[in-house]
Formats: structure tokens, sequence, C-alpha cells
């Protein structure tokens, strides 16, 4: 069953956290279980985002979660938050198109 995560955060740094990520594609490259990534930014608080992380089933999501270049990365996206991000992880029970 289809995993999504939806993570909403607050920076003021968004170059930075665009580095991060780069960093962490290259660094998973092969590795990663993540099947689809949208970015998005809130057009009322520019400096509020919003990422939904798609992966194939919660146990990929958690293979990818290991992953020591995750791991790293997840400590550097916290300190680039104003706030601690919120997660919130959903199964996908239907889709449409």
């Amino acid at each position: 069953m289809t995993f999504v995560q939806i993570i909403e955060y607050e920076t003021t740094r968004e170059d930075e956290m665009e580095d991060v990520f780069n960093q962490w594609l290259e660094a998973t490259e092969g590795k990663r279980t993540l099947t689809r990534d949208s970015h998005t930014q809130d057009r009322d608080n520019p400096h509020h985002y919003v990422d939904i992380v798609e992966f194939p089933s919660y146990e990929e999501a958690m293979v990818n979660n290991d992953l020591p270049e995750t791991q790293r990365v997840a400590e550097q996206f916290r300190a680039l938050c104003t706030g601690e991000p919120r997660f919130i992880n959903l199964e996908v029970i239907e889709e449409q198109a």
C-alpha cells in the first residue's frame, strides 16, 4: 500500500535547504526508496513550506528513513527550520485519476 508523508515546516534559509536536499539526492542515488517528492511553498506565508513525499509502502519509507544519509540530512534539515517540523504519515487507501 502506498505511503505518503507530509512534512510541514518554516524556514528563512530556503537556499540552504535546497542544497541539503540536493546533496541527499546525490548521496542516496540507487539506495533511496522515495518514489515522488513535491516541494511546495505557502502563497500567503513565503517562509512556510509543505513537502509531500511518496513511497511504495510504509516499510519502504522506513528503509529510506534508516539510511545514514537520511539521518544526517534530517539533522541538518531541523537545524535550518525556524521551529520543529510537523510530520503527517498517511496510508493511501484509494486513488482517483
